[in-house]
């Protein structure tokens, strides 16, 4: 996604503060170091939507956990409202919490919204503070007000181990009230050096078939969903999690995304700010066992350009399908949304949607459709997709314009009004060019047509789905999204914990692509603290967004060419295409990367990853 610099919806005050080093005590000559803990992935923090009642919660006053007129629940009925009272005033609100052993990855979540009588842009009077133990994790203000909640997002993971207490303290001064207001508080813990299972990728081969009905104008779908799945583990599955990942767009209390009926499984709790239903199997689920879930879906496309929303009449559907999570080795990977970049990690699946809409409505969508006639006035669009990692369509009156690319793949340009038909061309003699080129590097295009719904409303610059595009009139923001194609639908990552391995990746295509070699570009790079590094993960990039696409899209495609340089440019381009035929449809690590360039070469590739701050 996002192949130009995107703005932050919210001002980013996250300002994570570095943690002390621990001394362990020396072990004993004779004694072998005890093994490492196993994580055992859990959401730590109790009663974080306010719903049950104050316990464990200790608040400064009875009045911070409430339901009182004059604010809203982010879900729910209940929220946290400190300060507000327009005099000096101190409110707290603390518990105690226990990150687990062993545990690589601990992220705390939290939907915030300031609202102030202040009037100043420059003076903060008055702060909210989020600490955890003794150090400060995030810091806003009057300044940082804003309207509805936004999801904050800090990684704390270097506290696993450790009983600490969670602590949201809001300061006022002495006139004009400043309201801080937090729900849905949650600590989500995951990863560790000791597997809860095997490593295998698993429910693995879904197959999903989806029929869905719309409204009128395109932002309204009710049907039915199944997923067919196969426990590739040989660990039993006795649950399985779906991602409703839209439900960021929305609230608990009023979902975009809604599950019902669910058969094959008993629905359990949604979780993650309602993104991630967990569904019980009705029995354990042995290794190479298949099972079926299906359930009714409802889909309410929200007002916005953005990738789930509507721009006017055009409406945008991505990532609204509930597609199963993964397990392997660091468990279930059940991490929070992110706008800033994308948290989206799913295996390889079939697809059969159909569409049942009003025939003046264009359903352009990932896989090869084929549309045939309704009821009076309504057409049933199918859409027909193999092999790919998720599923997005769009709706509405759009102009359509259609080509082959040289080496034959079908090109559909649809675009919203205000694209002149100049524009559209371009865009599609711009994807043309970009299918075949990337292609002929990484290997052929294998999913028959690609669509492209271009909007220069879109704040975000551009967003990837398998076969089908969201992207501003944009020679390289397009190139950029079609070589997602590759990086990312082709060859998967784990998009919240490595992004740079899509967008760095897709980023270097693109220079190839319009024959932009990086001279020099690593010269420019300037670190901002000693913990950033390209492979961070989007835990990391939420709590610094401003820092993001510099250097995951800029040094990571940067460290890219000064492989290249360093490889030589034939072993270079042998390198990515033998990488993606043997990532084929599979996931991609930065371990095996790594790997895969030192046996490209001779060379002792290991300051070069120490350089250019490669981990993993």
């Amino acid at each position: 996604m996002r192949s130009t610099p995107h703005k932050s919806l919210a001002a980013a005050a996250c300002a994570v503060a570095a943690l002390a080093a621990v001394s362990l005590p020396a072990v004993p000559a004779s004694a072998a170091p005890a093994a490492p803990a196993a994580c055992t992935p859990a959401q730590v923090v109790a009663n974080g939507d306010f719903e049950s009642g104050t316990s464990p919660w200790t608040q400064s006053s009875t009045s911070v956990i409430t339901n009182r007129s004059g604010e809203t629940a982010h879900g729910g009925t209940h929220f946290a409202w400190l300060n507000g009272v327009g005099s000096t005033h101190t409110d707290t609100l603390s518990q105690s919490v226990t990150i687990p052993s062993g545990c690589s990855t601990a992220t705390l979540t939290y939907w915030l919204h300031i609202d102030t009588a202040e009037t100043t842009t420059s003076t903060a009077y008055d702060k909210l503070t989020a600490k955890i133990g003794s150090t400060t994790l995030a810091t806003y203000s009057n300044l940082d007000k804003n309207t509805g909640y936004v999801q904050k997002s800090v990684d704390v993971s270097g506290f696993a181990g450790q009983t600490v207490t969670l602590a949201f303290t809001g300061t006022e001064d002495s006139s004009l009230k400043t309201s801080f207001v937090l729900d849905d508080v949650a600590l989500n813990t995951s990863g560790g050096t000791t597997p809860p299972a095997d490593s295998t990728r698993t429910p693995a081969a879904p197959a999903y078939t989806v029929n869905l009905t719309s409204n009128a104008s395109g932002n309204g779908w009710t049907g039915h969903e199944s997923a067919t799945f196969t426990n590739a583990s040989a660990t039993a599955l006795s649950e399985v999690y779906l991602r409703l990942w839209d439900n960021y767009h929305g609230t608990c209390s009023a979902m975009p995304i809604t599950v019902g009926n669910v058969t094959g499984g008993t629905a359990g709790a949604l979780s993650v700010g309602c993104t991630a239903l967990k569904i019980d199997l009705p029995a354990p689920l042995p290794q190479g066992q298949s099972a079926t879930i299906g359930f009714d879906l409802g889909i309410t496309v929200p007002d916005g350009a953005d990738r789930f929303g509507a721009d006017g009449a055009f409406n945008n559907i991505g990532n609204a399908l509930p597609v199963l999570a993964i397990r392997d080795a660091a468990g279930w990977h059940l991490d929070p949304y992110t706008n800033n970049g994308e948290s989206f990690y799913s295996l390889a699946a079939d697809f059969k949607v159909t569409f049942d809409h009003p025939t003046g409505l264009l359903v352009p969508a990932t896989g090869t459709s084929v549309d045939t006639p309704g009821s009076s006035g309504r057409t049933i669009t199918t859409a027909t997709a193999s092999k790919v990692r998720d599923f997005a369509w769009a709706a509405g009156p759009f102009s359509k314009i259609s080509g082959t690319s040289p080496a034959g793949t079908a090109i559909n340009i649809y675009s919203v009004s205000g694209i002149s038909s100049s524009s559209a061309q371009s865009m599609l003699a711009t994807a043309k060019s970009a299918v075949d080129t990337h292609a002929a590097r990484f290997g052929a295009y294998p999913y028959g047509e690609l669509d492209a719904v271009i909007d220069n409303n879109y704040w975000f610059g551009g967003m990837e789905y398998p076969g089908f595009v969201l992207d501003l009139v944009s020679t390289t923001a397009l190139t950029h999204e079609i070589g997602h194609q590759w990086w990312y639908g082709i060859v998967g990552d784990d998009e919240y914990n490595s992004p740079w391995l899509d967008e760095a990746f897709a980023d270097y295509s693109t220079d190839l692509a319009l024959n932009q070699t990086g001279t020099n570009c690593w010269n420019s790079v300037s670190w901002a603290s000693s913990s950033e590094k390209i492979t961070n993960s989007m835990a990391y990039w939420d709590a610094h967004s401003s820092r993001y696409s510099t250097v995951v899209y800029g040094y990571g495609k940067c460290a890219l060419h000064d492989l290249r340089r360093v490889i030589g440019d034939s072993a270079m381009a042998k390198l990515l295409k033998d990488y993606a035929t043997s990532h084929w449809y599979g996931v991609s690590t930065t371990a095996e990367f790594k790997a895969a360039a030192q046996a490209a070469t001779a060379t002792d590739l290991t300051s070069f990853w120490t350089q250019h701050r490669i981990d993993g």
